[in-house]
């Protein structure tokens, strides 16, 4: 594609991105928070041709969402001169009227990516202890939250970037909704972490009704702060559990938003659990090929998996997510083995070896199934 959008409020490498795009082939890059820079591309197609055969990096492009007009006849112009990629790339925060306008504006011209936070395998090259994983679970994978000097600093930079979402990007992005609200609705799912969705419920702790919930919950998962798990419902002839679990994306927001400063206070949480789950959901789908779809199952009889990874209709790997060492399996995972048949069953936990159970089913550490899914 002629034009890529890195996009999401989590694209936490967007400046080292840019830095090595620039060392492989002739490029400029801009910063359209930059008032100098922002005035560069007032008239894009003389920037263009001043700066023809190189890659134009526009970061914070959603600060000008007027320039994709222009930008679709350059592209077309460049077609026709057989330059067919490589004229533009885009970094910015996910932001849902720029997705609308770029898609409209630039169909057919642009490919969108999701940059993910540090994950660990990124994370082990840089501190090969497998016990320094509790530190990026607790701090989450900003960099500067992550590779902070200590565990507070670290807070302190997770709280105030709440508060800038809040009170700057998010109704810079379109919503009109009073930053106090919508805190508590963060607050609210970081409390509910993993749990089933339940409008109603944080609706009436509000005071708003359950479709404006319903409103809000779209938002956060446009915005990329939210991951909606959608159960897994083909060809089961059971009754199963319907609504989605809602998982704030970044481990380490969550623990800010419920002022969770250390890892000794993360343990006697109530979160935890949950919170290890998400981590690990994020985790898996850093690595994930993009048609693969992530679901859980439950029935209303108790059988349950954790996690679904369907590569595709006919594979499918059934993944039991636990925080410990333990490695036991209760009735209701091999029930849902039966009913789903899964090509491979996994048991993730916290231990260094991968090694084999009954029922075909492998134990084995997360930073071993992420390389198992990088490397299918």
């Amino acid at each position: 594609m002629p034009a890529v959008a890195l996009m999401g409020p989590r694209q936490v490498g967007k400046t080292t991105l840019a830095m090595e795009v620039s060392q492989t082939r002739p490029s400029v890059y801009l910063d359209l928070e930059d008032r100098i820079d922002l005035k560069k591309v007032e008239h894009i197609k003389e920037f263009h041709q001043a700066n023809k055969g190189k890659l134009i990096i526009l970061d914070e492009v959603q600060r000008a969402p007027e320039i994709f007009a222009p930008i679709r006849g350059i592209i077309d112009q460049q077609r026709r001169e057989n330059n067919r990629s490589g004229q533009f790339l885009f970094l910015g925060s996910a932001s849902i009227e720029l997705l609308r306008q770029s898609s409209e504006t630039l169909a057919g011209r642009i490919a969108y990516a999701e940059l993910y936070p540090v994950d660990v395998l990124e994370w082990l090259k840089m501190n090969p202890d497998k016990d320094s994983v509790r530190q990026l679970w607790l701090r989450g994978g900003f960099p500067d939250s992550a590779l902070s000097v200590d565990d507070s600093t670290s807070l302190e930079w997770r709280q105030d970037f709440i508060r800038t979402y809040l009170e700057r990007d998010i109704p810079q992005l379109g919503p009109r909704i009073p930053a106090s609200t919508l805190e508590r609705f963060w607050v609210m799912l970081a409390h509910d972490q993993g749990g089933n969705s339940n409008a109603s419920k944080i609706a009436a702790n509000l005071n708003v009704s359950s479709v404006t919930i319903g409103r809000y919950t779209d938002l956060f998962v446009d915005l990329l702060l939210v991951r909606k798990l959608l159960p897994y419902i083909a060809n089961i002839k059971k009754r199963v559990v319907k609504s989605p679990r809602l998982y704030l994306r970044d481990s380490g927001i969550t623990h800010a938003l419920l002022n969770i400063g250390s890892y000794n206070d993360l343990l006697g949480h109530p979160v935890v659990g949950k919170s290890w789950e998400g981590f690990l959901i994020e985790n898996i789908a850093t690595y994930l090929p993009p048609q693969a779809r992530l679901y859980y199952y439950r029935t209303a009889g108790g059988a349950e998996i954790d996690l679904l990874i369907e590569f595709e209709i006919n594979e499918i790997w059934a993944i039991e997510i636990k925080r410990g060492a333990e490695v036991s399996l209760g009735k209701g995972f091999y029930e849902a083995c039966e009913d789903i048949k899964p090509t491979r069953k996994y048991i993730v936990y916290s231990g260094t070896d991968r090694f084999p159970l009954s029922h075909d089913i492998w134990a084995i550490p997360l930073h071993q199934l992420l390389e198992e899914i990088r490397a299918r």
